[in-house]
């Protein structure tokens, strides 16, 4: 509803760009555009690391280890400042959808090593009775393999998810007033001056609650999915 609102779809509000964004909406889209899709893109990496497919498995590897090996700050770095100079001179990405790309990037490197600590745990014994029972590898990884994986990560990318949500505060070395950003932006104000004890607990409080809603939900899901019990 937020995004349709500010977007201008099937509504009259005028469109708002979203170098304009800020705030605790800017917090909660770059942590829920990151996670929803760093993890799809994590599980094909874990996949493609376990592939048979030389030419697959090397890509994979090489793109994991690198990305694990730089910081977050150097990717977005390179999303804000290096990122337009290989595209054409009449195309321009809003400086959102860059940060939004790193942070997917980045994090989908961690994704795919924790799902690939689940895929395996999984005993080969299950994998072969799938491959007597006729099934090809796409169905034995979709139908056996991946669902018991997924579902003994869930608190590593649980984990890995509430750590994504405190590093969007990292956007504002590229120029992105997020949620802490706003934050000194008021401190900055004469108004506001002295007033870092109120400022820096009400952020922390927010980040607080919605970490902790992660936390509660992880633990929900892990209780109706049996995680360590069955």
């Amino acid at each position: 509803v937020i995004f349709m609102l500010i977007s201008g779809i099937a509504t009259q509000i005028p469109d708002v760009s979203s170098n304009l964004w800020g705030g605790l909406l800017l917090t909660v889209m770059l942590a829920v555009v990151g996670i929803l899709l760093s993890f799809p893109l994590g599980v094909l990496l874990a996949l493609g690391r376990r592939s048979s497919l030389p030419a697959i498995r090397i890509v994979s590897t090489a793109y994991i280890e690198i990305i694990r090996g730089v910081p977050l700050v150097t990717i977005l770095f390179m999303a804000d400042v290096m990122l337009p100079f290989f595209l054409p001179g009449d195309v321009r990405i809003d400086r959102v959808i860059r940060a939004m790309g790193g942070i997917t990037l980045f994090s989908a490197a961690y994704v795919a090593e924790n799902v690939r600590g689940g895929l395996q745990a999984i005993p080969t014994g299950q994998i072969e009775a799938a491959q007597a029972l006729g099934l090809h590898g796409w169905q034995t990884n979709l139908f056996i393999v991946l669902p018991q994986a997924l579902r003994a990560v869930i608190p590593a990318n649980v984990g890995l998810f509430i750590s994504l949500l405190k590093d969007t505060t990292l956007v504002a070395i590229i120029g992105l007033a997020e949620l802490l950003g706003i934050g000194q932006s008021i401190l900055a104000q004469p108004d506001s001056l002295g007033a870092h004890l109120e400022v820096f607990a009400f952020v922390g409080i927010i980040f607080f609650v919605l970490c902790y809603a992660m936390s509660q939900a992880s633990y929900r899901l892990e209780r109706q999915l049996g995680v360590g019990t069955r």
